[in-house]
């Protein structure tokens, strides 16, 4: 029998920290290296097409990217004043929650949980698996069964690695990302040499801006929606904001690395693309990084399939191990069921977490094409963020008195805003259905959490099966409640005293 009394809170023997902190000799390097994991994946061979088709020009879609990548500059620095002002695991939820109240981060992990993160796990997984069988069917789509099974091992698979070691997690991430930046490299430096050699007539000023169709701020405003799928992660460092060591230091150090570095090469491989293709090549293209290595690799155009499936599964990696911190975060704070806030007693990773995570996004694998759901999720990204990022401001008109070892010039919050409202209104007015059911899907979550969260005095029935529930779900899963320490709050309850 385990007691939800006992806790997980252990050293072993060499003095290192097993409550799933991850201890390297350069924890810097390590975060920044899962930083790049999440946010360069399948993205950057998937919304190329769609910036271009909504940019409609190659000039603007360069443009979009260099941009794209700036916004998630600024973001980025306003999440890294939250991420030691508040230093929780959890990231958007946990300061929405901590500002704004229990509904608010509610709405924000409900629409993350039911369609964000499954989604885009999907998306990613089902990418592999297309990239991974493409050598096998050279001449046809692989099969929808075919790809389906393989996505559903590689998650499956990824899922047993998070759940047996945080360690073993973060050792896959090194090594795929360090895989991926040289798979991105190759193209670039194949694109360079291209240009070289005077292959640039699509990058040319005078080419470049020829407009495929009349530009509107509309356009430009899904566009960036688009790049945000490539870019989306960027705040994902702040979901393990307790397993960073010296978060203070090590946190704002690993966004600044991380964010130009992906910026830059993002920009570099769709300049590389526009040295072999053609603006209607890469648009009638269905894999944009195939269509290039066939055209310029030759015999070792098979690299590309591989690179792209090493890619991916770095990806899907990093997606898991952020996402299942989220409703791990949503239990501990009672918005989810509290078995979701146990983690396993020897091993000390969020397994219950980490299979709601898994099942959900194999669920979605089995709905249909997914694909379709990026414009939903990018949407609802955008709004998270700036909900977030409206909560800073809110903090510092509220409390200014505050600890706060990072804190921002407070023009950036307020630029991101003007951009964020913009941006919105206007792909709002573009695609009224695919934003408003985002909308919707998140505004859904407001009768659960009145049933759920807010109504406390359910009857004893509801609460004996919650409890039969989670104690078959701690002898399955083998897990504990974790213990606090109180000096994780610190900054802020520190603070509170002098408010």
């Amino acid at each position: 029998m385990l007691s939800t009394s006992i806790y997980c809170h252990t050293r072993n023997d060499s003095g290192k920290n097993d409550t799933g902190n991850v201890h390297t000799t350069s924890p810097t390097l390590t975060f920044a290296l899962l930083f790049l994991g999440n946010i360069i994946g399948s993205g950057i061979f998937i919304s190329p097409k769609g910036v271009l088709e909504h940019a409609g020009s190659v000039g603007l879609s360069l443009i979009v990217w260099v941009c794209g990548g700036g916004i998630c500059a600024l973001g980025s620095m306003c999440y890294a004043e939250l991420g030691v002002t508040i230093p929780k695991s959890g990231g958007d939820y946990s300061y929405v929650t901590e500002i704004f109240g229990g509904l608010v981060g509610f709405l924000l992990l409900w629409s993350a949980v039911l369609i964000m993160y499954p989604t885009t796990l999907a998306v990613i997984a089902l990418t592999f698996a297309n990239y991974v069988l493409q050598p096998a069917f050279p001449n046809c789509l692989p099969p929808f069964i075919a790809t389906r099974l393989l996505a559903t091992i590689c998650i499956l698979f990824l899922t047993w690695v998070n759940c047996s070691s945080v360690r073993w997690a973060t050792r896959i991430q090194d090594v795929f990302t360090v895989g991926k930046l040289l798979a991105l490299v190759l193209i670039i430096v194949v694109g360079l040499v291209q240009i070289c050699r005077g292959h640039y007539d699509a990058l040319r000023p005078s080419t470049a801006f020829e407009f495929s169709q009349d530009p509107s701020v509309g356009q430009i405003a899904l566009a960036f929606l688009q790049a945000s799928f490539a870019y989306s992660g960027w705040n994902f460092l702040n979901y393990v904001t307790e397993e960073i060591v010296e978060p203070r230091k090590n946190l704002p150090r690993a966004i600044y690395i991380s964010i130009p570095l992906v910026t830059l090469v993002y920009t570099m491989t769709n300049i590389a693309y526009f040295s072999s293709m053609t603006p209607e090549e890469l648009l009638a293209s269905n894999a944009v990084a195939v269509t290039f290595g066939e055209k310029l690799l030759g015999m070792f155009s098979w690299v590309m399939p591989i690179s792209v499936a090493l890619s991916t599964f770095g990806g899907i990696n990093g997606y898991l191990f952020t996402s299942s911190r989220l409703c791990f975060s949503g239990a501990r704070e009672g918005h989810l069921p509290y078995l979701l806030a146990m983690i396993h007693l020897k091993n000390c990773t969020p397994i219950p977490a980490l299979l709601v995570c898994c099942f959900a996004t194999i669920i979605i694998l089995c709905i249909g094409e997914t694909h379709n759901l990026i414009n939903y999720v990018s949407f609802i990204n955008y709004l998270s963020y700036g909900v977030t990022i409206a909560s800073l401001l809110y903090l510092r008109k509220k409390r200014p008195n505050l600890a706060r070892p990072i804190k921002v010039n407070l023009l950036i919050p307020i630029a991101y805003m003007v951009f964020w409202a913009v941006l919105l209104g206007f792909s709002l007015y573009s695609e009224p259905v695919v934003c408003g059911l985002g909308m919707v899907i998140m505004l859904t979550g407001v009768p659960v959490y009145f049933a759920g969260v807010w109504w406390k005095d359910k009857p004893k029935w509801v609460y004996r099966i919650v409890e039969k529930v989670t104690y078959v779900g701690q002898k399955v899963c083998y897990v504990v409640f974790p213990q606090q320490d109180p000096s994780e709050m610190e900054p802020l309850t520190a603070s509170k005293a002098t408010d």
